[in-house]
């Protein structure tokens, strides 16, 4: 169907378009129970000791001023301000796979004080102000029992608060967040600076994190396989040392915190460099210390897969419960698919989420009396072609032999 909406798939089959709106975006049913259902499940199937949990902020681009929580404000997705809505992510992280189990919509000061656009969108009573980490933090109290877990992680954005890395630093858990370049540290591990005996001793100096970087020697960086996949080996340079951070403007502090640096090579052999902070131990192996910054970024794949598996970011809602009601469904199909991937590789190792998604298609397209079978035959063949040369010349830019499929 183009377009993909209420309207276009009640027409499809001959039913009134306003039960399937009236069921999105104003009927009064709680979103919440479906949440927990669907956090215990990942939890159950998926959890690992050692499992991550990611916390994600995501923009959805909007025009107008009427929906729920628009405003011109940062999209991160998009890398710039503009105007539109944020929601803030959990998802889970294991060596068995990944998914996004729960969202917030983050409501503006402006939002959240305008009696008229609060009525306007049924944003309920008790909804307060609350930052984008203070959204993460009822989700993690929420839920962190559920998902077993041993590590929080997420991007820069959500680590660059001082205060915000201190509140999970009190509660007991283990962080690893990125921050930006620029954050100042001052190294606890380099040379101390010299002393003539007299006066106040000199204190080592702070200096920005992408400074630092450029002093390592090449001796200095690790190379760390994470893991080997559908796609081959992904290995990471990686380094870390003892600092003393200041990542805002707040007063610096005295705790201590490991800096983590890595570097990726990319095709066109620049670097993809990020920096982190965490408060693991310093005897943390590297290793483990990539496994973590690996899973932080499973979260961006979670977000594509679910905008484009299950419409995450396909509505056009202005109230309050119709964007909860359509990001929930959503998260539940992406699991759906999740789960019919999992079950499929017990058979067909090589299944992926898209495959699973097309074959499903495909049978509800020949339950409709719509399917033109020779089309999709003819798309899927040419679409596994190209698969399969990109993942035999990804193994072989590793000098590798790409694994047989089964």
């Amino acid at each position: 169907l183009d377009p993909k909406n209420s309207e276009s798939m009640a027409y499809r089959h001959d039913e009134d378009r306003q039960g399937l709106q009236h069921f999105m975006g104003a009927s009064p049913w709680d979103h919440r129970p479906l949440i927990l259902e669907l956090v215990r499940q990942v939890g159950t199937e998926l959890g690992e000791a050692d499992g991550v949990i990611v916390f994600d902020p995501s923009g959805f681009a909007k025009k107008g001023k009427d929906s729920v929580g628009v405003k011109r404000q940062w999209l991160g997705r998009l890398g710039k301000v503009d105007n539109g809505q944020v929601g803030i992510y959990m998802g889970y992280v294991s060596r068995r796979e990944h998914a996004l189990v729960d969202t917030r919509l983050y409501l503006p000061e402006e939002w959240a004080k305008d009696r008229k656009r609060r009525q306007n969108c049924g944003v309920p009573r008790e909804i307060r102000y609350r930052t984008r980490h203070e959204l993460a933090l009822e989700m993690l109290a929420e839920h962190g029992r559920v998902l077993p877990h041993a590590w929080i992680t997420g991007d820069d954005e959500m680590g660059r608060p001082k205060w915000f890395r201190k509140a999970l630093h009190e509660q007991g858990e283990h962080y690893l967040l990125a921050v930006p370049a620029n954050t100042l540290i001052r190294d606890l591990d380099g040379k101390k600076p010299d002393y003539a005996g007299r006066g106040r001793k000199p204190e080592r100096r702070f200096e920005r994190a992408e400074k630092w970087r450029q002093s390592l020697s090449l001796k200095a960086w690790t190379n760390v396989t994470v893991r080997g996949g559908e796609k081959g080996p992904l290995t990471f340079e990686i380094v870390q040392c003892r600092v003393v951070a200041q990542t805002d403007k707040q007063r610096v502090g005295t705790r201590e915190e490991l800096l983590i640096l890595t570097r990726t090579k990319q095709e066109d052999g620049t670097f993809k460099q990020d920096s982190y902070l965490s408060n693991a131990p310093a005897d943390t192996p590297l290793e483990e210390l990539a496994r973590v910054v690996k899973a932080e970024h499973e979260i961006e794949e979670c977000l594509q897969r679910a905008k484009s598996e299950s419409g995450l970011a396909d509505y056009q809602l202005r109230t309050w419960a119709g964007w909860h009601h359509h990001q929930t469904l959503s998260l539940m199909a992406a699991w759906f698919l999740i789960q019919e991937t999992l079950r499929g590789k017990q058979s067909t190792p090589a299944l992926t989420l898209p495959q699973v998604r097309e074959g499903l298609a495909m049978i509800l397209h020949e339950a409709c009396g719509c399917a033109d079978l020779e089309r999709i035959v003819r798309e899927r063949t040419r679409r596994l072609q190209r698969n399969e040369l990109a993942r035999f010349y990804h193994w072989k830019k590793h000098n590798l032999l790409a694994p047989l499929k089964i």
